[in-house]
């Protein structure tokens, strides 16, 4: 516990990284090589789902709040007030995103979810140049279909 309030610097994150750590662990138990160092190895496992965790939460308050402010100068901060605005603009966001093809859809949910591209590219079972490709073919259709917004 003590090093999962090191990373998170809050009680109730902490507990919540502590409970998905043991999930994890348990869930991939047969990963898990006899005579090497458990505490370590729980602790990688634990660091490992802080940063995806990080990653994942700057990509979303990224992928919403990336517009010019040249063009909406009171868009962003209606945006952070939870307005009507905001919530269109995160329908928008969505449904644009739900209807990209599904060959590009799944690899960009994912990766926007924190996952890197080489779990992907196992979970998929796809080739990672290819997991990449469509992830990047899936953003520039997104910056087509969302002009104003950045993927």
């Amino acid at each position: 516990m003590p090093f999962a309030i090191t990373l998170t610097h809050n009680g109730d994150e902490a507990k919540d990284l502590m409970q998905d750590t043991i999930y994890r662990a348990l869930s991939n138990s047969e990963k898990f090589s006899t005579n090497t160092n458990l505490k370590a190895w729980l602790f990688t496992i634990m660091r490992n789902i802080f940063i995806n965790n990080y990653r994942r939460k700057n990509r979303e308050n990224n992928l919403v709040y990336k517009v010019p402010q040249a063009f909406m100068p009171d868009y962003i901060d209606s945006m952070k007030m939870g307005s009507q605005e905001s919530t269109f603009a995160v329908k928008e966001i969505k449904e644009k995103v739900y209807n990209l093809p599904q060959n590009l859809k799944t690899p960009f949910l994912l990766y926007f979810e924190g996952y890197k591209y080489q779990e992907i590219a196992v979970f998929l079972n796809e080739p990672l140049g290819t997991v990449k490709s469509r992830i990047h073919f899936a953003r520039k259709l997104l910056q087509e279909r969302l002009p104003g917004y950045s993927c």
